[in-house]
């Protein structure tokens, strides 16, 4: 059996051919424009949440009585609510709500649904028959009826809404993620794995779970948005975050019907909120999806 050597120029040549970094993060922008539109609107949240104590004009939670329904002007640049609060602080303040809530949710809901998906696909059998069963069980409810129901069991806490928006991402990131891991499986590397004794705890986690990192990324993206979603359509039916805190959806349920005509202002800006940040997270993990899948990649 010849072994191929390889020259010290041949590695010169290949390291020569690489594109500075510069020139790649150039044609990434080029190849994904509307992956860059929901970074930047990923990041603008962000900037936001974290510096909303020094960027907002007003205090979230201060009422002004005699601003009441104020509209736009140059003290108060987006109006005020029916008690008078600033509109654009208690947006800035609603990104920290939104970011906590999808972040919290997805990572966890996500993550806990990787070892269960990649679990289910290494152990096959009757426990991936019996664990596919429970996961339609769990699917077979719309993610917002789901979360409706254990909000009711548990209470309207900010635990509680954390709670019944995790529980429904685990089935689906689990049924995504087992799907990958039932061609790794079959490898023979995970047969060699197993051979050398390594418990079966080791092998999901160091030899399968790495390799499912690519539709786990894709899907923990999108499980963020949802997630933003979610949390506002529990606010907006008084089942989520509760007065006074900040919250996009607990905005909209105090404007969207009793002031859509005499204050539109009120509705219209979290609902603006809220659109753009589910916006942003899907084209953004659009994007990373065609970049980590090698079959988009080459297109």
């Amino acid at each position: 059996m010849s072994v191929t050597e390889i020259s010290p120029g041949t590695v010169i040549e290949e390291l020569a051919e690489r594109k500075p970094l510069s020139e790649r993060i150039a044609t990434l922008i080029r190849k994904q424009p509307l992956g860059l539109a929901g970074l930047l609107v990923v990041l603008v949240m962000v900037v936001c949440a974290i510096f909303a104590d020094y960027i907002s004009p007003h205090d979230p939670e201060l009422n002004s009585f005699e601003n009441m329904l104020s509209p736009p002007n140059a003290t108060f640049l987006l109006g005020t609510d029916q008690f008078g609060r600033d509109m654009l602080t208690r947006l800035i303040f609603g990104a920290q709500t939104a970011l906590f809530v999808g972040f919290t949710c997805a990572v966890i809901g996500s993550t806990i649904g990787l070892v269960l998906g990649v679990g289910s696909a290494y152990f096959g059998g009757k426990i991936d028959l019996i664990f596919q069963r429970v996961m339609d069980v769990f699917m077979a409810f719309p993610l917002i009826i789901l979360a409706m129901a254990i909000v009711s069991i548990f209470g309207t806490s900010m635990t509680s809404v954390i709670t019944a928006i995790t529980i429904p991402f685990i089935p689906r990131c689990a049924r995504v993620v087992r799907s990958s891991a039932l061609a790794i499986r079959e490898i023979p590397y995970v047969d060699a794995a197993r051979a050398c004794g390594f418990s079966h705890m080791r092998i999901i986690m160091r030899h399968m779970a790495p390799n499912v990192m690519a539709p786990f990324l894709i899907i923990l993206t999108a499980a963020v948005g949802q997630a933003i979603l979610t949390e506002a359509s529990l606010s907006y039916l008084g089942m989520g975050v509760q007065e006074p805190t900040p919250a996009w959806g607990l905005m909209l349920q105090g404007g969207a019907e009793e002031y859509a005509e005499s204050a539109p202002w009120v509705a219209i800006y979290p609902g603006v909120a809220i659109s753009l940040a589910v916006f942003g997270f899907n084209l953004f993990g659009d994007a990373l999806r065609d970049v980590l899948d090698p079959r988009l990649r080459t297109r």
